[in-house]
């Protein structure tokens, strides 16, 4: 029993760091895109075409970007993984 919830609370902690890492990935994103295509002296409370177009563009690359990365840091893993089990034999 005490295993389980040893277990339980560090899975508890992985969803809490995970949710807390994408939280922060949102906020430097929405920062990012609208720092790049929200002008800071804009006059209609309304974004124009051409502002969405930018932050939808600005989201999807950014997007993109973040999944190529994580597939990349997950295939180092993996990696450093197998080699460190190969030098343990």
């Amino acid at each position: 029993m005490a295993s389980n919830d040893a277990y339980n609370k560090q899975m508890q902690m992985v969803a809490e760091l995970e949710m807390e890492m994408m939280s922060d990935m949102y906020r430097r994103m929405t920062d990012a895109c609208e720092q790049k295509c929200i002008p800071t002296n804009y006059h209609e409370g309304d974004l124009t075409k051409g502002e969405s177009v930018c932050l939808d563009r600005c989201v999807a690359k950014y997007l993109d970007v973040h999944e190529k990365l994580g597939k990349v840091l997950t295939n180092m893993s993996q990696t450093d993984e197998k080699a460190i089990q190969q030098l343990q034999q």
